[in-house]
């Protein structure tokens, strides 16, 4: 179910290997309960398969995710509740807040790190609200599951440089692209009021151009 031959890569270069994180696999005490808890959220149902003795596997995975989850009686000896700093990247944090605290998850409120763009363990150095200046990767919300697996929302909104395959912008779902064509029709009508233009022809490409370089972490066109 979760494990499948590989597949030749359109990458592929002599030396080079991909590598991709496709399941991550969380302790649970109650099947059902977490089953219930995580569709809940609007995350997709891919398996449910019992088998000899008690065992049983459930995956699901978040929307626009090319990482899966997996639970189940019988799948880890690690202890329920132990799997912590599972991060979820959102390009709107206060969006995603609103919308799984709408599906039930217990939300902390939106913070920011006291030292920087990540977090530290638990709630420390946590201060209220988005990071100061909205930086890519320093605002952040968390939640639990029902054993108390640790989630956290992460506000990514340009990736650094280096972050991206160079090949050009790449987008997980469709409404990771239209949050990406809303900040470049923004970007572009500031540019506008700058020239003192209006739309051309040129428009696409200087769309294209900001999109790439955004994603790779490069000068954005002004």
């Amino acid at each position: 179910m979760a494990i499948q031959e590989p597949t030749p890569s359109s990458s592929a270069r002599p030396g080079h290997i991909d590598i991709k994180l496709e399941v991550v696999v969380i302790p649970v005490s109650d099947v059902d309960r977490a089953k219930s808890f995580y569709t809940g959220l609007g995350w997709r149902l891919d398996a449910d398969v019992s088998g000899k003795d008690g065992f049983r596997v459930v995956q699901v995975t978040p929307p626009g995710s090319p990482c899966s989850v997996i639970f189940g009686s019988n799948v880890t000896a690690a202890s329920p509740g132990s799997a912590q700093g599972l991060h979820l990247v959102v390009t709107d944090i206060e969006m995603a807040h609103a919308a799984l605290a709408s599906r039930g998850a217990e939300m902390s409120g939106v913070f920011h790190d006291a030292g920087g763009v990540f977090h530290h363990k638990g709630t420390d150095q946590r201060l209220p609200g988005p990071h100061p200046a909205r930086s890519s990767y320093g605002s952040f919300a968390s939640f639990s599951d029902p054993d108390g697996n640790g989630w956290l929302l992460q506000e990514v909104t340009a990736r650094l440089p280096g972050r991206i395959d160079a090949k050009g912008a790449a987008f997980t779902s469709a409404g990771d692209l239209a949050e990406a064509l809303r900040r470049v029709a923004s970007a572009h009508g500031e540019y506008e009021k700058r020239v003192g233009g209006k739309h051309d022809e040129s428009w696409p490409e200087w769309y294209a151009d900001y999109l790439v370089k955004e994603q790779a972490g490069q000068t954005l066109p002004t």
